[in-house]
């Protein structure tokens, strides 16, 4: 399953006590595979610091680089398809580019994928991410 993850998804999931943390353990376990791009590295970077503080982003940032179900997406088309907030759209096309099952978002301005109906990604909040991320651990 590939995913990518909008920095507040993963911004909550960092945190040890999280209710969210099974999302970043999934991660590190390699239950999924992220994709990232230069864009959506340099925000998880830029948020990370802000909202925690900058070790914290180095060593959320050296882990994703370790790991070899993080994948690094070049974006060669920008689909421009979010419009109300455009930085959002950085998500969007990495998820595209990355050929991936989903985004993972609590964004509004994300919505407009499923109003448009696009088949190109399909649009998933946290909660739902993690109920996946619960019936893989079921399976196994």
């Amino acid at each position: 399953m590939r995913v990518v993850l909008d920095t507040n998804v993963l911004l909550v999931s960092i945190a040890p006590r999280s209710v969210y943390r099974p999302i970043f353990e999934a991660l590190l376990a390699k239950k999924y595979v992220l994709v990232v791009s230069n864009d959506v590295l340099a925000e998880y970077e830029e948020i990370i610091s802000q909202r925690a503080n900058a070790v914290v982003a180095v060593n959320v940032l050296e882990a994703l680089g370790n790991l070899s179900n993080v994948i690094k997406q070049e974006i060669y088309v920008k689909w421009n398809i979010v419009e109300i907030d455009k930085d959002d759209n950085k998500f969007v096309d990495c998820a595209i580019a990355g050929n991936c099952d989903y985004l993972v978002s609590n964004d509004k301005h994300l919505n407009v994928l499923k109003e448009r109906g696009s088949d190109l990604v399909k649009l998933i909040n946290i909660y739902e991410f993690v109920e996946i991320l619960e019936e893989l651990n079921n399976l196994v």
